[in-house]
């Protein structure tokens, strides 16, 4: 059995700012609102959410034998999340210019995973960092770390929505179990839904038809020419406009340091190609 003071100790080491730990299970209410959302359209041309639901709803399916989730996050703030001088254009969410978090959370993931087994010799399972369908803003919800703002994202009270996910999914149980924050939340705040310049924020959801970020990022079909703004990668603007964004430290993990200031200049190839911004531009 694994020890949640002692995971939490771990998580801290490697480099995590955010660390939570629930027991693993199947979230029926947010499959049904998955595919209420699906068949409402609001997935336009993002198939990948529209396979593998079952696995989404329950993560033990992905895990045999699989008891506990540990959801870590790391904060990424800086200063360019802070926002863009009036009428920039070639703008780049804050998040992609930072080495891709994906290979940075994985590699801290597999450290942590690695140092738990030094503990509990039998532990098992397996490392996500956006590499399989888990809901995995529900497990943080669940483990403690925040709440599902209005914008769809994970707001947490010391980082905001400035922060980056991973989860392990073991087949140990924990000694006790994380809980959902109480008395927190975005209160009557709309300033998200209010800063879409698309209207694509709703209530809670996003209608990826209009969303700057689904528009430089992903393969958009016939008639999902979102106007960009001057956005070419990604989209900060329902982030920047929030209270606990306002507040939030910027990154206090070194590997999360931005590479290049896209307020100067336009970053080159060379300057992107360890950055998540690889994968719009790879071809």
């Amino acid at each position: 059995m694994l020890h949640l003071g002692h995971i939490k100790q771990l998580a801290k080491e490697v480099g995590f700012d955010l660390c939570g730990v629930t027991k693993c299970r199947h979230f029926e209410e947010d499959r049904a609102f998955l595919e209420g959302w699906i068949r409402e359209g609001f997935a336009s041309s993002l198939d990948y959410l529209k396979r593998n639901i079952d696995l989404r709803a329950d993560a033990s399916l992905m895990v045999e034998g699989a008891k506990s989730v540990i959801v870590c996050g790391v904060a990424y703030k800086n200063f360019i999340s802070e926002g863009y001088p009036e009428g920039h254009n070639a703008k780049i969410a804050s998040y992609a210019c930072t080495t891709d978090y994906h290979t940075t959370i994985k590699q801290m993931l597999f450290e942590l995973s690695a140092r738990l087994k030094e503990s509990v010799p039998t532990l098992s399972g397996r490392c996500f960092v956006d590499s399989a369908p888990i809901f995995e803003k529900r497990y943080a919800v669940e483990a403690g770390l925040g709440w599902i703002g209005r914008q769809s994202l994970l707001v947490t009270p010391e980082f905001g929505t400035f922060v980056l996910l991973g989860e392990i999914v073991i087949t140990e149980e924990c000694d006790h179990y994380d809980k959902p924050l109480v008395s927190v939340g975005c209160g009557e705040c709309r300033r998200c839904v209010d800063a879409c310049p698309n209207g694509a924020v709703k209530e809670r959801h996003i209608d990826t038809s209009r969303c700057i970020s689904c528009a430089t990022i992903e393969r958009q079909g016939e008639g999902e020419k979102a106007p960009l703004h001057g956005w070419i990668f990604g989209c900060d603007e329902c982030q920047t406009v929030c209270p606990y964004n306002r507040k939030a430290p910027y990154f206090h993990n070194p590997k999360f340091a931005p590479l290049f200031n896209p307020i100067e200049r336009t970053p080159d190839r060379e300057e992107f190609k360890t950055t998540p911004m690889t994968r719009r531009f790879r071809e």
